[in-house]
């Protein structure tokens, strides 16, 4: 499987705005960053307690 050049990329921008409309993709963006912020927030929490502890030095 090749990596995704500009057309690809492109094209798939065009699918998306033709399923979701130009004011709909803000949202869904939006909705997907702060997803990520929560699991990487999630995922910091969950480190062992003598790594928390080298972390905050």
């Amino acid at each position: 499987m090749g990596r995704l050049g500009l057309p690809e990329i492109l094209l798939i921008i065009g699918v998306l705005l033709l399923l979701f409309g130009g004011k709909k993709i803000p949202e869904l963006m939006k909705g997907l960053g702060s997803g990520i912020k929560e699991f990487k927030n999630a995922a910091k929490d969950d480190q062992p307690a003598d790594k928390k502890e080298e972390t905050k030095e």
